[in-house]
Formats: C-alpha cells, sequence, structure tokens
C-alpha cells in the first residue's frame, strides 16, 4: 500500500491547514457597522424609551459631540450594547465612551462615565413596566427606596388625591365609625388621622402614589 496522500487527501489536508493557520493568526475582523445600520437597528426616537447618548471623551475633548442615540431596549443583553457603542466609535483605537445624556429613566441610574451590566439589567427592568407603574416607582424611588420591584409592588397602595382621602379610605376599609360612633361619625377628624399614618406607616410621593412602609 503507498504511503503517499492521493490527491483529494492532499487537497484536504492543506484546506484543514489553511483554516487552522486563519484561527490562529490571520482570522478575520468582524464588519464593522456603519453609523446608518447602527441606526436602523438600535437608534431611538426618544418617544418613551429608556435611551441613552453614547460619545466619547476623546471626540469632546477635541470639540465633537459625534455619536448617537441609542435605545435600550433594541439590545439583548449588555455585552450587545457595550458592542454596538464601541462599533459606533470604531475610528478610535480603545474609545472611552461618554454618555452624555438620558431619556426615559430614572436618574439614579445615570451615569456619564460608566454603564455596568447591573444598571443596564435594570433599565430594561424599568423599561418593562406600564406607563403608570413607571410614574408610581419614580415616586417609589423619589422617596429614597433603592431599585426594587419586587418590594415597591408590596409596598404599593394605589394612587389618592390627598393624604386625607387616603386615611378616609382606610377608615372606611377597616373600621365601621358609624356604627360604632352613631352620629358622632361625622366629627371624626379625617385630616388628623391621615397625619398620623403618615407620619409613621405611609408615604405619599410627588404624583401621589401612596406606599406602606415595610
Amino acid at each position: 500500500m503507498s504511503n503517499n496522500l492521493n490527491t483529494k487527501e492532499m487537497k484536504d489536508l492543506i484546506s484543514s491547514q489553511t483554516a487552522s493557520s486563519m484561527t490562529q493568526e490571520e482570522q478575520p475582523m468582524a464588519e464593522v457597522m456603519t453609523l446608518q445600520e447602527i441606526l436602523d437597528v438600535y437608534g431611538s426616537e426618544l418617544e418613551g424609551s429608556p435611551s441613552i447618548y453614547c460619545g466619547t471623551y476623546h471626540k469632546y475633548t477635541c470639540g465633537s459631540i459625534f455619536g448617537a442615540w441609542l435605545d435600550l431596549t433594541k439590545f439583548s443583553d449588555f455585552e450587545e450594547f457595550m458592542d454596538v457603542c464601541r462599533q459606533l466609535h470604531a475610528d478610535e483605537e480603545d474609545p472611552e465612551l461618554m454618555f452624555q445624556d438620558y431619556e426615559c429613566f430614572p436618574s439614579s441610574l445615570y451615569s456619564e462615565s460608566c454603564m455596568d451590566k447591573d444598571t443596564f439589567d435594570k433599565i430594561q427592568e424599568y423599561a418593562s413596566l406600564g406607563d403608570k407603574e413607571q410614574e408610581a416607582f419614580d415616586d417609589y424611588l423619589d422617596l429614597g427606596h433603592d431599585f426594587d420591584i419586587r418590594h415597591f409592588r408590596e409596598a404599593y397602595c394605589g394612587e389618592w388625591d390627598s393624604e386625607e382621602a387616603f386615611g378616609q379610605h382606610i377608615i372606611d376599609e377597616c373600621y365601621d365609625i358609624e356604627r360604632t360612633m352613631g352620629g358622632l361619625s361625622r366629627f371624626f377628624d379625617y385630616s388628623a388621622f391621615a397625619e398620623e399614618l403618615f407620619m409613621w406607616d405611609y408615604q405619599m410621593g410627588a404624583n401621589n402614589h401612596v406606599f406602606r412602609v415595610l
């Protein structure tokens, strides 16, 4: 039996060696998306979608604010977002990303110089809320609570015209004061009762959403 390779075996060997060499040394770089391609796929219309404007510190220092508004809900994960940001600024060898502005997500999640996976995931979680629930969650955060949607939903008591209106709701739900007080019930001080409730057990945000203190 001959030890020489036949023509087909030789072609297969050369093909295998060439592929291995490209993998190790000469593998072509992934194609970089153009600005228009990035805008077509990830661009933001700024109409209620959590978005961020991505430039770089180098460009800003040189007097350029070149960048793009990106809709954070259009990315499958944080890694895809960062990859697109770097492609946007592929003219720089190692772009130092600068997030120059933001829209439609809590200010507590915004940082000009930093976006990490945890923050990105929280913004996408916020985006999954309906408009009214976002408004209530904004109140919750403004009252000093941590970003915790499960805790927010456990604490939420609805939207009320005033603290006194909520106090009257509690009385109506929990106490039959007409039965216990008779005609004297009309003298009940709902305002004082509400003041006591909101001193210790409840909070109301700027948009009139009420939360239990858990």
